[in-house]
């Protein structure tokens, strides 16, 4: 008799991120998606984090053993204009479900960000003290302190900049919105003066994954490449790959009205080295992985 599999409850799994992992983890686990609106797939549950009531009636039905959560409002401009909804979804709705996997057992990975720093060091470890400069980063920051406070053993993993093409077609990624705008002839400006080590949403969930089946890891960690790249010398390369190599010019300066952004988001990543056996990828082949999907 083959032994089932345990039961992972990824919440936001049609998301950028959340469609790679939902993918990868099938192997392994048994994949309950959770998502504010039903597609009419299998295995796919409504569960609206903001709403205490729908994560109690949701994890009533999957009695999940594990639980991802990717549900959030990244937008970072929309966090900074609606400021409650972003303490809604982004805090309260991330301490939600940390009470419900306290309740039922649950391990529970919860995906954060490098924007709970200001971005004026060069290099965060995941013991530097928080510092958000905009609404999504303290929203993230809250969420972070709630969840250590109510369930000790939980995953985090702060994240400076995922890249990739959508798995789905209606998922929000990066690439597809450049190879669109490219592709209609515009020239797109990207900051010379923000630098972030990126990640690419196959090795991501590899690692995302890795973390969660590892009984020992718990606490923070830092997702990335192992170097640093500024926007501008990223969206070189991306352009490179994609032939538009003509269609980037640089941002000298910050664009008004805009959240804040910090200027340098290189998350350190020694502590991820030290306790996955998955390589860290230099920045390069983080570029490769998006177009061949490799990880």
């Amino acid at each position: 008799m083959s032994k089932e599999k345990p039961r992972l409850l990824i919440i936001g799994s049609r998301g950028f991120l959340g469609s790679y992992t939902a993918r990868l983890a099938s192997d392994e686990f048994s994949v309950i998606e959770g998502n504010r609106s039903l597609s009419g797939r299998s295995a796919e549950l409504s569960i609206d984090i903001a709403d205490e009531a729908s994560v109690k009636a949701a994890f009533a039905q999957a009695t999940p053993e594990f639980v991802l959560l990717l549900a959030a409002i990244s937008d970072i401009d929309r966090c900074e204009q609606f400021p409650e909804q972003a303490k809604a979804v982004n805090f309260l709705g991330a301490e939600h479900v940390a009470e419900a996997c306290a309740r039922g057992s649950a391990r529970l990975l919860f995906t954060s960000t490098g924007a709970v720093f200001d971005g004026l060091h060069h290099g965060y470890t995941e013991q530097t003290p928080v510092s958000p400069a905009s609404v999504y980063g303290q929203s993230k920051a809250s969420a972070e302190a709630a969840i250590t406070r109510l369930l000790p053993s939980a995953i985090m993993v702060r994240i400076a900049l995922a890249v990739g093409f959508a798995a789905p077609p209606n998922a929000n990624a990066l690439l597809d919105t450049l190879k669109k705008r490219w592709g209609a002839g515009e020239t797109i400006a990207f900051p010379v003066f923000e630098q972030r080590n990126p990640i690419d949403a196959p090795t991501c969930s590899r690692f995302m994954l890795d973390l969660l089946r590892n009984p020992a890891a718990q606490g923070i960690f830092h997702i990335g490449s192992q170097d640093p790249i500024t926007r501008y010398e990223l969206g070189l390369k991306l352009a490179h790959r994609m032939g538009y190599s003509d269609c980037v010019r640089p941002q000298l300066e910050q664009v008004p009205g805009r959240a804040p952004r910090g200027p340098n988001h290189h998350l350190l990543t020694d502590k991820l080295a030290a306790t996955s056996a998955i390589p860290i990828p230099t920045c390069d082949q983080v570029i490769e992985r998006c177009f061949n999907g490799s990880a």
